[in-house]
């Protein structure tokens, strides 16, 4: 859903993210950028709007296949995928998504199921918790 909150002059970044297969389109202005390590399932690199696809912000493949998504290791997902964001390549790409939310809302996208137990609601936090630098 599109607003108008979103514009030069804001001081925190604006970080929304969305399911790809549940994807309402492009709002003006925003930046959209896949999350995922895989591509998702199903679709085509044409059947995305997206502006880029940044696989280096994503867990790594060991602690993606770990994780599982089991709630039960969420917890401790988030630690080890937050040690992993502070480290390189994650702390780069979450500086990048830092820049890339100055003035603008970015769009985080993934084909999770279970966006609350995702990566992407842990770099959510993480590009919003920092602010624009």
């Amino acid at each position: 859903m599109c607003s108008l909150e979103f514009g030069p002059g804001r001081t925190q970044a604006q970080v929304e993210v969305v399911r790809v297969y549940e994807d309402l389109g492009r709002c003006p202005g925003e930046y959209r950028v896949l999350v995922d390590r895989l591509w998702p399932r199903g679709l085509t690199k044409t059947s995305i709007d997206l502006d880029e696809w940044l696989r280096d912000v994503a867990p790594s493949t060991e602690l993606r296949r770990w994780y599982g998504h089991d709630q039960g290791r969420f917890t401790e997902f988030v630690r080890r995928y937050q040690a992993e964001l502070n480290g390189e390549p994650g702390a780069s790409a979450v500086s990048k998504l830092r820049k890339l939310a100055a003035g603008r809302r970015l769009v985080l996208l993934t084909a999770t199921r279970d966006i609350q137990h995702s990566s992407a609601v842990v770099l959510q936090q993480a590009v919003a918790e920092r602010g624009v630098s």
